[in-house]
């Protein structure tokens, strides 16, 4: 099995929490509607249901991977929705986070 479909799902359950996170965000500190919670909590609900989906024999070690894929979707999300670009320092901590991620997945398939 190829690490294409783990990523994939990483990727997902990262735009699931982040979005679902955001909602909450919005509520809170930009002063959008209660209603903002409603698709928040459904989409961290679809973040938990994907980690799920991850072909690992422990719980700790896909959530060890993912973290390193969630840093690089935030900063995806701070540039692509809050509109700041991320500085040579976020891409270089992002490369090395997903540069984790694929370390734990691959070794724990060896």
């Amino acid at each position: 099995m190829t690490l294409a479909a783990p990523l994939a799902i990483y990727l997902l359950a990262a735009l699931a929490e982040i979005a679902g996170c955001f909602a909450f965000w919005a509520w809170l500190r930009l002063d959008k509607s209660a209603l903002w919670l409603l698709p928040g909590m459904l989409l961290l609900a679809l973040f938990a249901w994907l980690l799920t989906r991850i072909d690992v024999t422990f719980a700790g070690r896909a959530y060890a991977a993912y973290g390193g894929i969630y840093v690089l979707a935030s900063l995806g999300w701070l540039w692509l929705t809050e509109g700041q670009i991320p500085t040579r320092w976020d891409l270089l901590g992002g490369g090395l986070c997903v540069l984790g991620a694929v370390v734990v997945l691959a070794g724990s398939r060896g």
